[in-house]
């Protein structure tokens, strides 16, 4: 089966891990036709194994081991991530009138308390949408004119989160589903 891994922390904050790397130490967990997808913690991997929650518990443990620091992993399969590229979480209109469109990717999807402190940072700038294992941020404005950033968004969450521009996950898609 085919999966998509997005790692949180790679080649941000003064870590600097090269492909090849990941590469290798996603091969050496037993994953196959592992690929990478520009430099910012996107791994593709294969593997006969269907439990995500205990592949990313295995791919953090194998992380922490080998980078000295905890990298949050969150796995989608492959049609998993042809569906999220599909989805439209605002009317055209805004979409095209916005500077950015991130989408969050989390472990599990919000519950009803943690939708309500998202949609609280909402501002003339940022919009939110929850839908499923994501969350869709909307930015009207340059993301430098914003508040927001994934060290906010985790810490008015409570949630570890990894933050992916909508075109890195529609031509993620457009490659490997």
């Amino acid at each position: 089966m085919k999966f998509i891994a997005f790692l949180r922390a790679i080649n941000v904050g003064g870590h600097n891990v090269k492909m090849d790397q990941l590469r290798q130490l996603f091969e050496s967990l037993g994953f196959s036709n592992v690929e990478t997808f520009i430099a910012s913690g996107n791994i593709i991997f294969e593997t006969k194994l269907t439990n995500i929650k205990s592949l990313e518990q295995k791919i953090e443990k194998k992380l922490l081991e080998e980078l000295g620091y905890e990298a949050a992993t969150f796995i989608r399969t492959d049609l998993e991530l042809a569906e999220i590229a599909k989805y439209k979480p605002f009317p055209q209109t805004k979409l095209d009138a916005a500077m950015a469109l991130n989408i969050g990717f989390l472990t599990d999807p919000l519950d009803e308390s943690t939708i309500k402190k998202l949609m609280a940072l909402r501002t003339d700038i940022d919009d939110f949408h929850a839908h499923g294992r994501e969350f869709y941020w909307l930015c009207r404005k340059k993301q430098s004119d914003s508040k927001i950033s994934n060290v906010v968004l985790e810490k008015k969450l409570g949630l570890k989160t990894t933050l992916r521009g909508v075109g890195t996950v529609n031509k993620m898609a457009e490659k490997y589903c």
